[in-house]
């Protein structure tokens, strides 16, 4: 379980620990459209109107759009690589990423791709706690304005909400695995449209109040070239970063019922989404940037503190927070599972791993804890919280984390399965169109990457 058959090119595999017998997929598309949005609508939402700031009236809103259908060509790919040989009824299934790219591409590109994705996983997490409590601060922060609407005295540090957040992950965590978060998936998917679409309304209630469209063709203006140019890397990034699914794409459809296909309805889910995403990041993108112009805020709710409805606002930043609660289990079980199945391998008799032990509380339904879960997973959540203590940066973290994501997960690797599944002849002009495709997006997040990087070293040091 969890390890490939071949028993000379063994490595473990993300996917969940029940059995292929016993495992029943009841997903749909519309469970698929949940999880999707779940991973996809979060922290990228709010930095949207900042990154149109940079980016300016038409270099924006385009983006955007280029990184919808540049991610939703990507996923069509990637959703082809669940079954071997046949992507429609090949008798083999991938359940999960790494082990697609194991099973086209071989160990070294399986190991290789095990490093992004644990790097993404647990990036992911961190981005999500400072987020969430950017918002609970901005909850608190919103009962220091006195009647007259001045900013009072406010002085509340990010560690204690970080904590806070923290310690809810350490109970979320310890789900079994990834077929047990439906549930929370859609619950998610709920607060994501909530908070998407109170931004929106209050970017175009401020738009109206204002009589006019603020912001400009060529977006903020910067004292230098140089400045100007590492400011448009970090909106990049942070588009980049608002997109990208591929690294739980094939976790989520290994949830679906075989009938119809599962990349069938995987495709239609991920345009669906896609769809959806984009509607509401260009309209936050763009009535966002149109309310503040050259003041726009990294984080769009932000703004609005001294604007709009407090309860509204506040309310606003509480569906950030509980569905980042459930984004950041979407992102962490996938690792969880792969380090569990790592080990589970690796010392097969060792009852820490594979006992279990019912546990009965007054008043509470019993459960089960595994000792190898219980401290594996409290260590991370730990150590993630700890990471977003000392790095609070909202768009910086975003757009490295966009950077790193982007080109080998997004793109690379699926392309590179597509090739060798499909056997496009080298040369051929199918396969001049998705290497130059490739290679274009390898720029892209270059370029993404090393502007993040200056602005995180320059806000650390700063």
């Amino acid at each position: 379980m969890g390890i490939l058959n071949d028993a000379n090119d063994q490595i473990p595999l993300l996917h969940t620990q029940n059995s292929e017998s016993s495992l029943i997929r009841t997903g749909n598309v519309w469970t698929a459209v949940a999880h999707i949005i779940t991973g996809v609508i979060g922290s990228g939402v709010l930095s949207l109107a900042w990154s149109m700031a940079q980016l300016g009236w038409i270099a924006g809103p385009l983006a955007i759009i280029v990184f919808a259908l540049v991610i939703l060509a990507a996923a069509f790919l990637l959703c082809n690589s669940y079954r071997s040989p046949d992507p429609e009824y090949g008798p083999n299934r991938n359940r999960s990423y790494l082990e697609a790219v194991h099973n086209n591409l071989g160990k070294k590109n399986a190991l290789v791709c095990s490093l992004f994705l644990q790097v993404n996983f647990f990036g992911a997490a961190i981005a999500f706690i400072v987020t969430s409590a950017l918002s609970l601060r901005a909850i608190q922060n919103s009962y220091c304005y006195p009647i007259e609407g001045k900013l009072g005295n406010c002085e509340y540090g990010d560690a204690s909400y970080i904590l806070l957040f923290g310690v809810v992950q350490l109970f979320l965590s310890q789900l079994p695995d990834f077929h047990n978060l439906q549930w929370l998936s859609i619950f998610a998917a709920i607060m994501s449209f909530s908070y998407a679409f109170i931004g929106l309304g209050l970017g175009v209630t401020k738009v109206i109040g204002n009589g006019y469209f603020k912001g400009s063709v060529a977006g903020i203006s910067a004292s230098t070239a140089a400045e100007k140019t590492m400011l448009v890397s970090q909106a990049v990034g942070d588009i980049l970063f608002a997109y990208p699914y591929s690294i739980i794409l094939i976790e989520i459809q290994d949830t679906l019922k075989s009938l119809p296909p599962e990349n069938q309805t995987m495709k239609k889910a991920s345009t669906i989404a896609v769809v959806i995403t984009t509607f509401l990041y260009l309209s936050c993108g763009v009535f966002g940037y149109a309310a503040f112009g050259d003041e726009t805020p990294g984080n769009l709710l932000t703004g609005y503190e001294s604007y709009g409805p407090r309860w509204l606002i506040n309310f606003a930043n509480a569906c950030i927070v509980l569905h980042l609660v459930g984004g950041y289990q979407v992102y962490s079980q996938p690792l969880f599972t792969n380090v569990e199945n790592c080990l589970a391998e690796e010392f097969p008799e060792s009852r820490f791993i594979k006992d279990n032990y019912t546990v009965r509380l007054p008043l509470l339904p019993a459960f089960t804890l595994n000792p190898l879960r219980l401290s594996f997973r409290t260590a991370y959540v730990v150590l993630t919280t700890g990471i977003a203590i000392v790095f609070p940066y909202f768009n910086q973290i975003l757009g490295v984390l966009g950077g790193v994501n982007f080109w080998p997960l997004t793109i690379y690797f699926p392309v590179k399965m597509h090739l060798k599944q499909t056997k496009i002849e080298a040369w051929t002009a199918k396969w001049l169109v998705l290497q130059i495709f490739s290679i274009v997006c390898f720029f892209i997040t270059v370029f993404a990457c090393v502007g993040s990087i200056q602005g995180l070293i320059s806000k650390k040091l700063g």
